[in-house]
């Protein structure tokens, strides 16, 4: 990264390079006023001090130089990331235009000819540092907005985040989910699948990118409750058949919703692909019992599937209107019998490797009210 101009030395830095003193003492006594110099006699040496000189605006290079001659040096310079940008002055008796070809082609920004004129000299100089500390300016600037546009991109996830759990929470609130049930089964579903990002069957679907936008959608998977009525959402003890079949609509209500989005957005994006699937097809099972639309196997999608086991493991250690919290012991039992039939095998084989991590988010997020599992 370019250094801040407020950084930088009064003047700018020149490095010399001749075989011949003369030379160098001719161009140090004409730049000495304006600028500070280094110098050097061969190619190699010039390499070295460009290395080390962090703040260096210019080189003056001669062509003719024995063993790494000029056109060698400036291609080594170019060559390097931490001196590419140093711009390049060919000084040169050679003034054919093969010649200037040849230095332009290794990455010269200018060719003056010797023996050098003064005002040229100082003209050309000159002008390569204005353009040289306008690229540095610009530089600074593009890394300003870079900053700039990083700090509002999460600050709209944040927002986004923020405004994908109000949602949901108010969908969860109105039947008395506990209040971090969300969070919780974020964390859950994060954990399993990076537990199972190495397994053969989902490696190529759990990338860190897949991982992150299903644990980000998590929390819409009960947004169709939102449009399931009170009398039923809010009751105290089981549902009758009638009531449950209503209740069991709130998987396709969370996908009509979603899609109502994805219409107004004019087509998907994988987020929204992720909600959706979560959504209305968490409530499917494994052997094909489940709801809405009594999927089976693989025709499950995978964020369902993993979402299944969080949802469900939370929902027992849970209290419930119908039901007490269950312990930990006590919901292992349970999902263990869910295996091949509720559960896809894999997927549950990890929740129970995982088990203690499980237990652990669920103590570090436990409702203010609920017991540890």
């Amino acid at each position: 990264m370019s250094a801040a101009p407020q950084d930088r030395p009064s003047r700018p830095t020149i490095l010399i390079v001749d075989d011949t003193p003369d030379n160098i003492m001719l161009l140090s006594r004409l730049l000495k006023d304006k600028y500070q110099t280094k110098v050097a006699t061969n190619g190699s040496t010039a390499l070295q001090v460009a290395a080390a000189t962090p703040d260096l605006d210019l080189v003056l290079l001669d062509v003719m130089m024995p063993g790494m001659d000029g056109y060698e040096t400036c291609r080594a310079l170019k060559g390097n990331p931490a001196t590419a940008d140093i711009p390049v002055i060919f000084l040169t008796a050679k003034n054919q235009v093969e010649d200037e070809a040849m230095g332009l082609a290794a990455g010269a920004v200018d060719y003056l000819a010797k023996p050098i004129s003064p005002p040229i000299l100082f003209a050309r100089v000159a002008t390569h540092l204005t353009l040289r500390a306008a690229r540095r300016q610009l530089e600074v600037h593009n890394q300003d907005l870079e900053r700039m546009v990083q700090q509002r991109t999460a600050q709209l996830l944040l927002m986004q985040e923020a405004l994908i759990l109000a949602m949901a929470a108010m969908a969860e609130g109105r039947d008395g989910e506990p209040a971090k049930h969300l969070r919780r089964t974020q964390h859950y579903l994060r954990a399993l699948a990076m537990a199972l990002r190495g397994h053969p069957r989902f490696a190529a679907s759990l990338s860190d990118e897949n991982i992150e936008l299903m644990v980000k959608s998590a929390p819409l998977h009960d947004i169709g409750k939102a449009a399931i009525p009170d009398h039923i959402l809010r009751k105290q003890g089981r549902l009758d058949p009638e009531e449950f079949e209503v209740m069991k609509l709130h998987a396709a209500y969370g996908r009509d919703t979603i899609m109502l989005a994805e219409r107004h957005l004019g087509g998907t994006n994988t987020f929204l692909m992720f909600a959706r699937q979560i959504a209305h097809s968490h409530q499917e099972k494994w052997d094909g019992s489940g709801y809405p639309e009594n999927l089976s196997g693989e025709d499950i999608p995978l964020a369902a599937r993993l979402m299944a086991v969080a949802d469900v493991y939370d929902a027992l250690i849970s209290h419930r209107s119908y039901k007490p919290a269950f312990s930990h012991a006590q919901a292992l039992e349970i999902m263990r019998q869910g295996r091949g039939t509720h559960f896809d095998p894999d997927v549950l084989d990890a929740f129970f490797a995982l088990e203690a991590e499980f237990a652990r988010i669920a103590r570090e997020h436990a409702d203010e009210t609920a017991p540890a599992p």
